[in-house]
């Protein structure tokens, strides 16, 4: 049974997850953290429910995910894992945060593994299937548990929305291809958890998402 904990953080409002099982041993999903209450708050949850976190996994590398890593990374003594066609983002991390207008010095956090639809998560008695579905971020990935009918989407499909595709390397034709393709064929009353706003399912946004 997955425990499924979610934190909205940093100025963005993204959605960081902490999922665990029975087995106590956890992952963190999109570490945006930023500053030391909301280190705190992800810390101290993971403290009182005695998680092991076993993978820092981000669904893509666009700043507002990922500005956490560095302290979490050192923290657990893990290293982020993420797609290599997002690794190019680390480069731009300054200016990703400049272009929305926060002044902010952040060091990027190297990636420690690379991941990709032939990998599968596991963490206590679960398993991850990764979704490749590129055209918010080239690299960006969405996580499946099928036992649990489950999908972590990252910025690729929200409720009624999807992810914007103007920012580098965006592609809105292979965004929604890939949507249709690979999230739509999955059942549709499995629950999906966003990197930001609501969760919501599947079959509603297969019948009422405008974007797709």
């Amino acid at each position: 049974m997955i425990t499924i904990k979610r934190f909205v953080v940093n100025f963005v409002q993204v959605n960081c997850y902490i999922v665990s099982d029975e087995t106590n041993e956890c992952i963190i999903i999109d570490g945006g953290c930023f500053g030391k209450n909301e280190e705190s708050e992800l810390t101290t949850y993971i403290e009182n429910n005695h998680l092991k976190v076993r993978h820092l996994l981000n669904t893509h590398l666009h700043f507002d995910h990922i500005l956490g890593n560095a302290f979490l990374s050192d923290f657990y003594h893990l290293k982020p894992q993420a797609n290599r066609a997002d690794e190019f983002l680390l480069k731009s991390l300054k200016e990703q945060l400049l272009m929305f207008g926060c002044p902010y010095e952040v060091t990027p956090q190297a990636i420690g593994n690379f991941i990709d639809e032939s990998d599968i998560i596991h963490f206590g008695n679960t398993e991850l299937k990764i979704l490749h579905v590129p055209g918010h971020s080239p690299g960006s990935l969405c996580l499946y548990c099928e036992k649990e009918k489950i999908l972590f989407s990252g910025d690729v499909l929200f409720q009624c929305s999807i992810g914007r595709t103007d920012l580098p390397q965006g592609d809105y034709k292979q965004l929604c291809e890939g949507i249709q393709n690979k999230l739509f064929s999955l059942p549709e009353d499995v629950v999906v958890y966003p990197g930001h706003g609501p969760q919501t399912t599947i079959g509603n946004e297969i019948k009422y998402n405008p974007y797709v």
